[in-house]
């Protein structure tokens, strides 16, 4: 890929590339990223991703959060013509129900970093909560905002489950997941309460759980 790239926007990102720099001088080489999307929805999946840059000049590439649809998707494509190396895993809402999401969240990540065709020797995770990896690992607070590994992980995660949703919205259009992608919204709660939830709702979530019990 051509570094056509501003000077701003170089520095930008080579400020989120410096905890990955600083493993680099300590004699670390494959460094992977790991983050996760869907947490918090009443609605779908949890995807986790991992990937290892391996070139940190890809323009545009930032936390998920602070990029809209289009722009994550666009920075997405120019990810996967790079040599970066990357995984992703899907936990499905059942399994979310039946052992809790931060333990679906866990291994999510886990599956993830397992089918990951190169083998990290350093791994960043978004967040506390730090699966129980036999490499050194270490989770960073808010990673997706200084990690340039952890926000490409991000990007993956959020766009593969943005995916997932839209596949789902054309099951279950009354829904609105086309556009609020499982979570929460006022159009969604609304279609909850008036159909009752569907398949891949979380029936562990309130308000989702009260909510089954009237239309048993």
């Amino acid at each position: 890929m051509k570094k056509t790239i501003s000077k701003e926007e170089f520095c930008r990102l080579n400020s989120m590339f410096l905890l990955e720099k600083d493993l680099l001088k300590k004699g670390y080489k494959k460094i992977a990223g790991i983050d996760e999307a869907g947490r918090g929805p009443l609605a779908g999946p949890v995807v986790a991703a991992c990937c290892i840059l391996n070139d940190f000049l890809i323009e545009g590439l930032n936390d998920s959060k602070k990029l809209d649809f289009k722009k994550r998707n666009e920075v997405y494509e120019k990810l996967k013509k790079t040599k970066a190396k990357f995984s992703f895993a899907v936990i499905d809402s059942e399994v979310i129900d039946k052992i809790n999401i931060l333990n679906a969240t866990i291994l999510a990540m886990e599956q993830a970093k397992k089918q990951l065709s190169e083998e990290p020797d350093f791994i960043l995770v978004d967040g506390l909560s730090i699966p129980n990896f036999k490499i050194p690992t270490k989770g960073i607070k808010e990673g997706d905002k200084i990690s340039l590994s952890i926000a490409a992980a991000s990007i993956i995660a959020k766009c593969e489950r943005d995916a997932i949703m839209i596949k789902y919205n054309n099951i279950w259009p009354k829904y609105g997941f086309l556009d609020n992608k499982g979570y929460g919204t006022k159009k969604h709660m609304e279609a909850i309460k008036r159909y009752g939830p569907c398949k891949i709702h979380r029936t562990s979530f309130e308000p989702v759980k009260s909510m089954v019990k009237k239309f048993i």
